[in-house]
């Protein structure tokens, strides 16, 4: 799988990204990225990438013919995604269905944002990872690039860690336990790891997991339950 990034940052690549599974899975060749500075794509001798907004307001907005000259300097593009707080909301599903994409091209805007033009040309979709705004694009990316890039096959070595997830199965994770298995806090309390997880018995061990994760869901995210 291979990320092109269209971003005023490229040295922000590949961030936490190169790190641990992922940055190992890098090394490994597994996935790839090239962080393309949008700023060479601009003509003028300033290499000017923004402008004042028609209609007026605060700040600036990304030109649409830069954005399009770094675009077209791809060779393989794939399919286009815009990080943006006003698109769809990025979760697990759309993780796996892009994940299925051989290449991705992301677009990190800055300031107020790009010119609404270069997305309608060319096809990009919005997506979001949260209710809130960041100072650009780029954490959002490479939010989205781990989220894909632990799902690809081999980055994570054991198939039923992906598989037993949280969303996977439309519920959040049980609580997991290690050793010891009795701890005292620094408060002095003795807290042990419930029994059935001790019992030896998978039946038993699967089933309590199981209604873990619907209490919890129940408790924390009740609008997956309706889904």
């Amino acid at each position: 799988m291979h990320f092109n990034l269209l971003t005023l940052f490229p040295d922000m690549f590949p961030g936490f990204a190169g790190l641990s599974l992922a940055g190992r899975a890098l090394d490994e060749k597994k996935w790839s990225y090239t962080a393309i500075q949008i700023r060479d794509h601009a003509k003028d001798k300033h290499k000017t990438v923004d402008d004042t907004p028609f209609g007026g307001g605060a700040g600036m907005v990304m030109r649409a013919d830069v954005i399009e000259n770094a675009l077209l300097s791809l060779s393989n593009p794939g399919r286009k995604i815009y990080m943006s707080p006003r698109g769809k909301v990025l979760n697990q599903a759309l993780a796996v269905e892009l994940t299925k994409e051989s290449a991705l091209t992301i677009l990190c805007g800055r300031y107020e944002g790009v010119d609404q033009r270069v997305l309608d040309a060319h096809g990009f979709e919005e997506i979001s990872i949260g209710d809130y705004v960041l100072s650009g694009g780029e954490p959002a990316a490479l939010i989205l690039m781990d989220a894909c890039i632990r799902l690809i096959n081999g980055v994570m070595g054991n198939v039923e860690t992906v598989s037993e997830e949280s969303f996977e199965g439309g519920l959040l994770e049980y609580p997991h336990y290690t050793r010891p298995a009795s701890w005292i806090d620094a408060n002095g309390t003795e807290r042990s790891v419930p029994e059935v997880l001790t019992s030896g018995n998978h039946g038993k061990v699967a089933a309590w997991r199981h209604e873990q994760s619907e209490a919890i869901t129940k408790e924390r995210r009740p609008d997956l339950l309706k889904k």
